[in-house]
């Protein structure tokens, strides 16, 4: 009945540290408060999006099925979304080796 314990025991370990390791080896991801996208849903051909940083934001949208739809890099806070259809969007914000990503409503 101990062996079957410890093999229990040990096998359980082995799962959680190879989830920690996982979680590790990851890109690093957040999504502070400080990011905004707006308006959104959007209306006309500039969306405004902000950051508690003012550096260079590299943009990158993705349509629903993961394609690439518009790829940017912008220093002020205005993103010309001009060549977008009407249409739900992943829109991927990445700042200073931080990635942050909003779902985005074009109408």
């Amino acid at each position: 009945m101990r062996k079957i314990y410890f093999v229990l025991l040990l096998a359980c370990t082995m799962v959680l540290s190879g989830q920690e390791t996982k979680e590790a080896l990851t890109e690093k991801q957040e999504t502070p408060a400080s990011f905004k996208l707006y308006p959104n849903p959007a209306f006309n051909d500039v969306v405004y999006v902000t950051t508690q940083k003012k550096d260079m934001k590299d943009i990158v949208v993705y349509d629903v099925f993961g394609e690439v739809v518009l790829r940017d890099r912008i220093t002020t806070n205005a993103l010309n979304i001009s060549r977008l259809v009407p249409g739900v969007y992943v829109l991927q914000l990445t700042q200073n080796e931080t990635t942050m990503n909003r779902k985005l409503v074009v109408k």
